[in-house]
């Protein structure tokens, strides 16, 4: 393993670092999130076609960029560190690697290139708050309960002449109320036969009901999403055989650009407040001149850096993802913590712009979460409270 950065992503790095410092300081972060999108229509656009930004991970025979998946994973530390507002984490992570596993010939070369252009954005839309057991971060998604399990709740896919129909309300949908395409997970079969299968549905299918959630965070806007006899597209084959691997591949990749994200936004988070305690005094002198207050950020510096390392392995190997995503978020939270606590009493108003960062932290980790059983799960995953077996027990 090379752990040294090329020359092509330390010019992606300065170059998106660059551009987002100019457009997407806090104040406009704050005035992006208040449009309808939820997000700078404007910037996304030039975020990718000066950038190819959600097209990195997409292959060049579908317009993409062709980059390995830890890319991905760097320029989405960027993008944490700005707290961007963009379609890019339910398009480029969550939806565009389902069109790719899962689609046909003819829907990935339909969807990938406006996909991987920006012209086009998605969303997943899984029944009910349970985004992260569907993607296997906090547990086995095989059972399918967190679908509905086939019982009344979730989404509902029936057979009908003119294709698939599918009924239900999913209420929690990450960029739900403005992306173009939604990737629906449904049960059908009923009971018995119970599957979950995944669909397409168009922005303007007759019966599709959207509207805009109020979130904890607004810089990640989610919406509800309710599908009344609305018309569908199977996603790939009907079998349904490999939705549930998709859906955990997804997840381990999800995990790794979500860490690099919490990282970067981390990483900011504890600059502002260096800054900020080097030039604030207090009983005639510079407020980061204490020693309790260096100790605190010295020891939150070491957490960052620890948490970096995590998200920078787990870029390379996805396997590893849900560990780094737990160090990572767990590394957010207190440094937004800390963030609000050293600033003193402005750090406390909704003016300041530290709340965003706290905010960030809470929302992630209600997303994705919590980390306890991030980590209770990685350790499943690996074995490590497996009896063990000696070979005079084995014996008897």
């Amino acid at each position: 393993m090379d752990a040294a950065f090329t020359a092509e992503q330390d010019e992606m790095r300065r170059t998106l670092r660059e551009v987002l410092g100019k457009r997407c300081g806090p104040d406009e972060v704050k005035a992006a999130v208040r449009t309808a999108a939820g997000h700078d229509r404007e910037l996304w656009h030039e975020l990718s076609r000066r950038l190819g930004l959600p097209g990195l991970a997409v292959a060049e025979e579908y317009g993409g960029v062709g980059c390995p998946p830890g890319d991905l994973a760097l320029a989405c530390e960027e993008t944490g560190r700005a707290l961007l507002p963009s379609p890019l984490l339910a398009t480029a992570v969550l939806a565009v690697p389902l069109v790719a596993a899962l689609g046909t010939p003819g829907q990935r070369s339909a969807l990938l290139p406006p996909l991987a252009a920006g012209e086009l954005t998605a969303a997943l839309a899984v029944p009910g708050p349970v985004l992260a057991a569907a993607l296997a971060l906090t547990g086995d998604n095989t059972p399918g309960d967190w679908a509905g399990g086939g019982r009344a709740g979730g989404v509902q896919a029936r057979r009908a002449e003119d294709g698939w129909r599918l009924y239900g309300e999913v209420p929690q949908v990450l960029d739900g109320h403005s992306a173009g395409l939604l990737v629906v997970a449904a049960h059908t079969g009923g009971f018995a036969r119970s599957r979950i299968l995944l669909f397409l549905v168009r922005e303007d299918a007759p019966g599709l009901v959207r509207d805009r959630q109020t979130a904890l965070d607004e810089t990640r806007p989610q919406g509800r999403v309710q599908l009344r006899d609305v018309p569908a597209e199977s996603l790939g084959a009907e079998t349904g055989a490999g939705v549930l691997p998709a859906l955990a591949a997804v997840g381990r990749g999800a995990a790794a650009v979500l860490a690099a994200e919490a990282v970067g936004a981390a990483d900011r988070a504890l600059a502002r407040t260096v800054e900020y305690v080097r030039r604030r005094e207090q009983f005639g002198r510079a407020v980061g001149s204490f020693q309790a207050v260096k100790h605190r950020l010295a020891d939150l510096y070491v957490q960052v850096q620890a948490a970096r390392s995590a998200a920078y392995y787990a870029a390379w190997d996805q396997d590893q993802g849900g560990l780094a995503l737990a160090q990572a978020l767990e590394a957010l939270r207190t440094a937004a913590g800390e963030a609000i606590q050293l600033h003193g009493g402005i750090g406390f108003t909704w003016e300041h712009d530290a709340h965003l960062y706290f905010k960030r932290a809470a929302a992630d980790e209600l997303l994705f979460g919590p980390v306890h059983r991030l980590r209770a799960h990685a350790a499943h995953h690996a074995g490590l409270f497996e009896p063990s077996v000696t070979p005079e027990r084995a014996a008897v």
